[in-house]
C-alpha cells in the first residue's frame, strides 16, 4: 500500500483521507488547527453541498445531516431592474447547507476513528520537501500560508489578479424560510448579488445571507462596517440594503427579531479566483499534487467551491488506488479526471461575476417564462461541467434552450448592468 500525506483538513483533504481509508490506504493529514477548535471559532464561509457531494458523503458514511431533514429543494431567483424577473427552479435531488464549524470536526473525528493519522502542526512552503520524503505522495489541499504559490496559475498570470466582489456573509435570526424551502439568488444590477441560504448551525436552523458586492457599486459598505463596534448600525445597514434591492428576501424578515446569531457569525473577505497547475516538482524532484484551494479558488457566487473540492478528491483517490506510480503520468491522469468539473465551475463562476453577455440575459429571461428550463439550470448546480457546456457560447445556450423546449419561449430580458467593469 502507498503511504499518502495530505496537507490541509478542509473538505478536500478530509474527503480524500476518508476515501483512501475505505481502501485501507495509510494516510496522514496535517493541519495547523485542532479540528475541534473550529466549533468555537469565526464563521469560515457559508457553504452549500449539492446532491453529488451529498451522495459521496453517504457512501463515505458521513452523511450526518440528511438532506431530507436539513436540506432544501429549489432556487428562488430575483433579477432586479425596471422589469424585475422572479422565478423558481427545482432540484431533482435536494441540496443541504451545514455550518462547517460543525461539519469539519465531525469528519476529522470519523477520519481518525477509521485509522487515519492526524497531525496538528503548522506547515510552511519550506517544509513540503521534507514532508514529502515521509510519504509516497504528498497532496497539498490548502492554500493557507502561501502553500498555493507552489503551483503557478494555469494562465501564467495573464488574467487580472483582483477580486471582482467584496463579500459579507453572516448567519441571522428573524428570516422566515422561503416556500418551498430553498436558496434565493437575488441580483441587484450594478450593486451585486445576495445569496440567501437556509443553513444548519450551532444555533439550529438559521439563515445565511451572503452579499456579493461590486467594488464601488454602492453595497460594498457592508464589508467595511464594524459590527462589534456598533451592532445596531450594522443591522440597520443590512436591513436597508435588503429592503431597497432584495425585496423577495426582505418581505420575509421580522425586523424585531432580525439580528446576527452571534458576533463570530460574520465574515468579510474578497476572493481572487484562480486555477493553478495540477502538480509541481519539489526541490528533491518529488511530486506534490494540488487539491482544493491549492488547485482552484472560485468566488462563491454559484456555490461550487466545496463541491468541486469533493469531486476532485474523489478523482485523486480513484487514481491513487488504480495507479502504479506517482509520476507525471499519474498527475496527468488526475488532471484529466477532474478537469471538466473543476474548470467548468471556475469558468461558470467567472461568467456570473462579469457584465452579462446577451445569451446569458436571454437565458435568464427565458427561464422566467419556462419552468422546465429553470429546473434544468437549477439542477446543473450539482453538475458545473454541464452548466458550463450550456453557457460557454451563444450557440450552446441556444441548444440548451431547444433541448428543454424553450427555443421559442417569450423572454423579457433583464437589463445588462449587473457585474463590475471588466
Amino acid at each position: 500500500m502507498p503511504d499518502i500525506g495530505i496537507v490541509g483538513a478542509g473538505i478536500a483533504g478530509l474527503h480524500l483521507g476518508l476515501m483512501l481509508r475505505q481502501h485501507d490506504v495509510p494516510v496522514t493529514l496535517y493541519t495547523d488547527r485542532v479540528p475541534g477548535s473550529l466549533a468555537a471559532g469565526r464563521l469560515p464561509a457559508t457553504v452549500a453541498h449539492h446532491a453529488p457531494t451529498l451522495e459521496r458523503e453517504r457512501r463515505l458514511g458521513v452523511g450526518f445531516w440528511p438532506a431530507e431533514e436539513y436540506g432544501y429543494t429549489c432556487h428562488h431567483h430575483h433579477v432586479g431592474g425596471p422589469r424585475p424577473l422572479v422565478f423558481r427552479g427545482d432540484f431533482t435531488r435536494p441540496s443541504c447547507a451545514v455550518d462547517h464549524r460543525l461539519y469539519l470536526p465531525a469528519l476529522a473525528e470519523a477520519f481518525q476513528e477509521r485509522g487515519g493519522r492526524l497531525r496538528v502542526t503548522p506547515v510552511a512552503a519550506g517544509d513540503l520537501d521534507a514532508l514529502a520524503g515521509r510519504h509516497d505522495l504528498l497532496v497539498v489541499a490548502t492554500g493557507r500560508g502561501g502553500l498555493a504559490d507552489l503551483f503557478p496559475p494555469r494562465d501564467g498570470g495573464a488574467s487580472p489578479r483582483r477580486p471582482l466582489r467584496r463579500l459579507c456573509a453572516g448567519l441571522y435570526h428573524g428570516v422566515a424560510p422561503s416556500e418551498p424551502k430553498g436558496v434565493t439568488l437575488s441580483i441587484a444590477p450594478g450593486r451585486g448579488e445576495l445569496i440567501e441560504i437556509p443553513l444548519f448551525s450551532r444555533d439550529g436552523h438559521v439563515t445565511a445571507l451572503l452579499f456579493e458586492s461590486v467594488p464601488g457599486g454602492g453595497a460594498d459598505h457592508l464589508a467595511d462596517l464594524d459590527h462589534e463596534e456598533d451592532p445596531g448600525a450594522f443591522r440597520r445597514a443590512v436591513l436597508a440594503e435588503l429592503t431597497a434591492h432584495h425585496p423577495t428576501v426582505s418581505e420575509r424578515i421580522d425586523p424585531g427579531r432580525f439580528r446576527l446569531t452571534g458576533p463570530l457569525d460574520l465574515v468579510r473577505t474578497a476572493i481572487v479566483p484562480t486555477v493553478r497547475a495540477d502538480h509541481a516538482r519539489l526541490p528533491s524532484g518529488r511530486l506534490a499534487l494540488a487539491l482544493g484551494d491549492a488547485h482552484a479558488v472560485v468566488d462563491p457566487i454559484v456555490g461550487q467551491g466545496a463541491n468541486t473540492a469533493s469531486h476532485a478528491a474523489e478523482a485523486v483517490a480513484a487514481t491513487i488506488v488504480e495507479d502504479l506510480a506517482f509520476d507525471e503520468l499519474f498527475a496527468r491522469r488526475v488532471a484529466r479526471r477532474r478537469e471538466e468539473v473543476v474548470l467548468g465551475a471556475a469558468r461558470w463562476s467567472d461568467l456570473m461575476l462579469r457584465p452579462p453577455p446577451e445569451h446569458l440575459r436571454s437565458l435568464l429571461g427565458a427561464m422566467s417564462r419556462h419552468r422546465p428550463l429553470a429546473d434544468a439550470f437549477t439542477d446543473n448546480f450539482g453538475h458545473p461541467d454541464r452548466q458550463w457546456q450550456a453557457l460557454a457560447t451563444p450557440e450552446r445556450t441556444r441548444a440548451f434552450l431547444a433541448r428543454h423546449g424553450a427555443a421559442d419561449a417569450p423572454a423579457a430580458r433583464p437589463d445588462g448592468t449587473w457585474g463590475p467593469t471588466p
